[in-house]
């Protein structure tokens, strides 16, 4: 039995082709991370993902407090369930409390989304993901740079396999199904927008640079309209600093997977400092601002649509954007909807071998 362990909403988009393309006994284990109402029967129809078998209910807190919690209810499952092998997925914290537990209880762990890498030791996430390749005894990963990541940490190339990105799998797979026209017409959005995300610490979780960044949206939103699904780690900051204080800044709740991804393809332009979003305009073709001084997906600049951003560049990168249309651009080596099908094919050979 393969035991998935997911945390977030992103950990299910990648996890959904994964799982699909297994024909091995399966067990789904959500540890609760994230709690999202949006994550319902819905999300998982939309997904073609079955209900997880078991939600461990942990639910927020420090990033010691969580993992902790993460670890002992996990512990518990993988004693009583004895998988033969525990697939995580990306870079939350489920993915190194599921890690750490699977090794000390000598069960081998698959890592989807291994090798990335920012280099920048303050983000939790890169902490997370260094930890879980050392722990794994199979690395799928996503783009070429990663495994020269992996090799120059040590990590034996015979457990790494450059797969391609399920994540873009589920995205060519729903690629009908994003309908901007009527996500445009249910949410009242203009015929013209720029669509931002902003949650990663470093931007909202400081008043001060939160307000910087409004100060920077609003100027955006002189030039274009902004639209804006807040996530819940940044609203209460954002909104304090004015955020919806201009008339032609548009605020939604969190969206589900297919409405989300269908207002992002509408847009001019996406201003974020989220990973997914780098890797689903670059797909999409719609131009990406990057609000971070680094990113663990390169390739989407180097095959893609995005490029970094400061915030004091922001305003003048998206003058640029809307002078000129996006141009043609490379879909990454192995970004083909087939990782899924690759990823699951060499799990059954190892584990049969």
């Amino acid at each position: 039995m393969i035991a998935h362990v997911l945390g977030a909403r992103p950990n299910f988009v990648k996890a959904a082709p994964v799982i699909a393309a297994h024909n091995r006994e399966q067990r789904l284990i959500h540890t609760g991370q994230h709690y999202d109402e949006r994550m319902s029967e819905v999300f998982f129809r939309e997904l073609g993902l079955p209900e997880p078998d078991v939600n461990l209910g942990v639910g927020s807190g420090s990033h010691a407090a969580q993992t902790a919690a993460i670890m002992v209810a996990l512990e518990k499952e993988f004693i009583e369930r004895s998988p033969e092998l525990v697939m995580v997925y990306g870079d939350v914290n489920s993915t190194i409390a599921a890690a750490l537990v699977a090794a000390k209880l000598h069960i081998p762990v698959a890592h989807v989304e291994a090798g990335l890498r920012s280099f920048d030791m303050t983000m939790p996430e890169e902490v997370n993901r260094r930890l879980v390749d050392q722990l794994s005894n199979l690395l799928f990963v996503t783009s070429p740079e990663a495994v020269g990541h992996l090799a120059a940490e040590g990590v034996d190339v015979d457990r790494v396999h450059f797969v391609g990105n399920p994540m873009i799998d589920t995205l060519l797979a729903h690629l009908d199904s994003f309908d901007t026209e009527a996500v445009r017409a249910v949410h009242g959005l203009p015929e013209r927008y720029i669509v931002a995300t902003l949650h990663r610490p470093a931007n909202v979780d400081d008043p001060q640079v939160a307000a910087g960044l409004v100060k920077r949206l609003h100027e955006i939103a002189d030039l274009a309209d902004v639209v804006m699904p807040v996530h819940p780690r940044g609203r209460r900051v954002l909104t304090e600093a004015g955020l919806d204080d201009h008339p032609r800044v548009t605020l939604l709740e969190p969206l589900g997977y297919v409405d989300f991804v269908a207002v992002v393809r509408g847009a001019v332009a996406a201003v974020t400092d989220s990973g997914g979003v780098q890797e689903e305009t670059t797909i999409l073709g719609v131009p990406c601002l990057t609000l971070r001084p680094n990113t663990e997906r390169p390739i989407t600049i180097t095959h893609g649509t995005n490029r970094l951003v400061t915030p004091d560049g922001l305003v003048s990168a998206v003058e640029q954007v809307l002078a000129s249309p996006a141009g043609e651009h490379e879909v990454p080596p192995l970004w083909d909807g087939k990782a899924g099908p690759r990823i699951a094919r060499i799990t059954e050979d190892w584990l049969n071998g």
